[in-house]
């Protein structure tokens, strides 16, 4: 099958050609985000594939489906950028990669908790100038801290056996409760709850209507003062302006973000020769008690390798007619 790959950088080329010796598949790669302008450049293309950083809103999937196109291939656990009742009212079929490396995201998030702890940020810059004084970098040990996970199926869990590894006590939340977190210890509550009970709060739902700015203002307000926040999951998940706001005042002592809520303008992109013009973003990074990185949690050679694997097998899947296919909204 044609496929029309759009948002592709050397990584994923490198993987998805090494995966398709095994599938044969014809792949023309392009480097602009799927848009409305770029749309047409699928015209006559049967499977377009896309990745968290490109549009797929109602304009888009009509552009393509009048194109020809009959597959959606995302290279992505994530939908939320995709218009679906929009696609399934245009007869276009949405394919995912649910799971590719639990362990990929996991661990970043242990990462950034961390960093903020041991301010390895700070250290390092300070290191490189030759300034070697610990003052303003002390930390504070795992062991024996609360860590509450929001969302707790295959990276949650991941997430959990590591911090329980350090010692940690578990407090989870989830509408189906895990029976591997539950192994652990973990404790099942309610997220107001699980908000005001834990040192450490870590976000690994998906994106959806209901989960939405879950973090926002009364769920800041309820965490302990100077408690840690993460979220390796959706940007949307916290309302950013509330999350300023509790950093201002000192209740919220450490953020670490690999993902925003308007993350589709600036990341994977090189910017550093361009002013940014979001000042939300810009006013994050000015507090020394934030650490952003651009949505690399996924980013480890074992999970760009099952990517492209599961997503060229969605592909065939759907050509031969038969075959697991991970479809949006199950399987």
């Amino acid at each position: 099958m044609q496929i029309a790959v759009f948002s592709t950088k050397p990584y994923d080329r490198e993987h998805l050609e090494g995966a398709n010796k095994a599938h044969g598949h014809g792949l023309t790669f392009y480097e602009a985000h799927l848009t409305p302008g770029t749309a047409v450049l699928a015209a006559g293309v049967p499977c377009v594939c896309a990745f968290v950083s490109d549009h797929l809103d109602r304009e888009v999937l009509g552009i393509l489906a009048d194109g020809g196109t009959r597959l959606i291939a995302l290279r992505s656990a994530g939908f939320n950028h995709v218009d679906t009742q929009a696609a399934a009212a245009l007869g276009l079929t949405v394919c995912r990669v649910p799971a590719y490396s639990p362990h990929a995201v996991a661990e970043h998030a242990a990462g950034l908790i961390l960093t903020l702890d041991r301010k390895f940020h700070r250290a390092y810059a300070r290191v490189r100038e030759a300034n070697f004084s610990l003052h303003g970098l002390m930390g504070f040990d795992l062991c024996t801290r609360t860590v509450g996970v929001v969302g707790t199926g295959r990276i949650g869990a991941v997430f959990a056996r590591i911090m329980r590894g350090f010692g940690c006590d578990l407090v989870g939340y989830d509408v189906a409760p895990s029976p591997e977190c539950e192994a652990l210890g973990m404790r099942y509550t309610d997220l107001d709850d699980l908000f005001r009970t834990a040192d450490i709060v870590s976000l690994h739902c998906p994106l959806t209507p209901e989960t939405r700015h879950m973090v926002d203002r009364h769920r800041l307000s309820l965490m302990k003062r100077g408690a840690m926040l993460i979220n390796t999951g959706r940007g949307a998940l916290i309302d950013t302006r509330a999350v300023i706001a509790a950093l201002k005042t000192g209740h919220l002592g450490h953020l670490g973000l690999d993902v925003y809520e308007e993350e589709e303008d600036l990341f994977f992109e090189d910017r550093s020769l361009t002013v940014v013009k979001d000042d939300v973003f810009m006013r994050l990074l000015t507090f020394p008690n934030v650490v952003v990185t651009a949505h690399q949690g996924f980013f480890t050679e074992e999970a760009l390798r099952a990517i492209a694997e599961t997503t060229l097998a969605n592909v065939t899947a759907f050509e031969r007619g038969s075959g697991e296919m991970f479809t949006v909204g199950g399987r």
